[in-house]
């Protein structure tokens, strides 16, 4: 679904990722894991146009991802961030229909996918008329997540989506979301900084330092074939309740 080759940026002279060459599968939940300042979020914003690499190329569906392409990637990809994201002064059912109206769909189709998103996302209807000050976190994350997923696009791009919430709210998303990953069968990019919730989600992690690729693969590969010994220092930092026990 998405590829990098050779992938470089810098920000203010300063190295921030690459080179870099990356293969995201078609319909697999790929999760972006390391320290802070890693690259994760950086990547992720490569991958849906919101910056371009110094060098190299990104592609989506074989389409190369430059600023003259970016807004008809971004039709195709929902992206989710943190807190949701949305717009203050709209309310839930209108920071989802945003895009939707501004193509031009019908009142009618618009009400239609609202609430089918609605039942996916387990957001209440009575609260699609709140403004975002009035939903609890978890609720703004529902809204974002409904909002990314308007246009039923082909990928999603989520950036350390439940990083603010409480970790009883954060136990029933993680649960809500990998349910849905499961049932659309889209493909998924997820940032996180959390292990566990990486192992819980991914199909494939790849673990990042200072802007490059220390390992990529199946959960199990970090624990039990670390490619480096910062691989296994990041392993043991982390380990504790919340690995899953099947991935440990």
């Amino acid at each position: 679904m998405f590829e990098l080759n050779g992938v470089t940026k810098r920000f203010a002279g300063h190295p921030a990722l690459g080179p870099m060459t990356l293969t995201i599968p078609t319909g697999k939940t790929t999760v972006l894991i390391g320290p802070s300042g890693c690259g994760k979020s950086t990547l992720l914003r490569l991958l849906i146009g919101l910056i371009v690499p110094d060098n190299g190329t990104v592609s989506f569906a074989d389409q190369p991802v430059t600023l003259a392409t970016a807004q008809s990637v971004r039709r195709r990809t929902g992206y989710v961030i943190q807190d949701g994201g949305l717009f203050p002064h709209l309310s839930a059912r209108g920071n989802v229909a945003l895009l939707a109206r501004h193509l031009g769909w019908p009142d009618t189709k618009i009400e239609s996918r609202i609430a089918e998103l609605a039942a996916l996302t387990r957001f209440p209807t009575e609260g699609l008329e709140r403004y975002p000050h009035q939903l609890s976190g978890g609720q703004r994350q529902r809204v974002g997540l409904m909002r990314a997923l308007m246009l039923d696009p082909d990928a999603l791009l989520l950036d350390e989506p439940l990083g603010a919430l409480d970790p009883l709210v954060r136990a029933e998303l993680q649960d809500d979301l990998r349910t849905i990953f499961q049932s659309l069968r889209k493909t998924v990019v997820l940032v996180t900084h959390d292990l566990g919730e990486a192992a819980f989600f991914a199909d494939r992690i790849v673990l990042l330092k200072d802007g490059a690729i220390v390992q990529e693969g199946a959960p199990a590969d970090l624990w039990h074939r670390p490619a480096d010994p910062f691989v296994t220092r990041f392993v043991q930092a982390q380990r504790g309740p919340q690995i899953p026990a099947e991935a440990a």
